[in-house]
């Protein structure tokens, strides 16, 4: 299945591929933020929560599009 983006038409095996990539880079950028707090950084307390729940659904996302 074709996805329009503006005036741009790529097919679904791609939007899945784009998907996937933003998801493992901002998972990727999450478990840096934990790793460092874990070294001493401050992050705020709501969010060392958030993270690791957000990372937790991020796999699931990343495998129901097909890792």
């Amino acid at each position: 299945m074709s996805k329009q983006i503006g005036p741009l038409t790529i097919d679904g095996e791609t939007a899945d591929r784009i998907t996937v990539l933003t998801l493992k880079e901002q998972r990727k950028y999450l478990k840096k933020e934990l790793a460092d707090y874990k070294k001493g950084e401050y992050l705020h307390p709501e969010d060392v929560v958030k993270n690791g729940e957000l990372i937790k659904h991020m796999d699931a996302l990343i495998k129901y599009f097909g890792e």
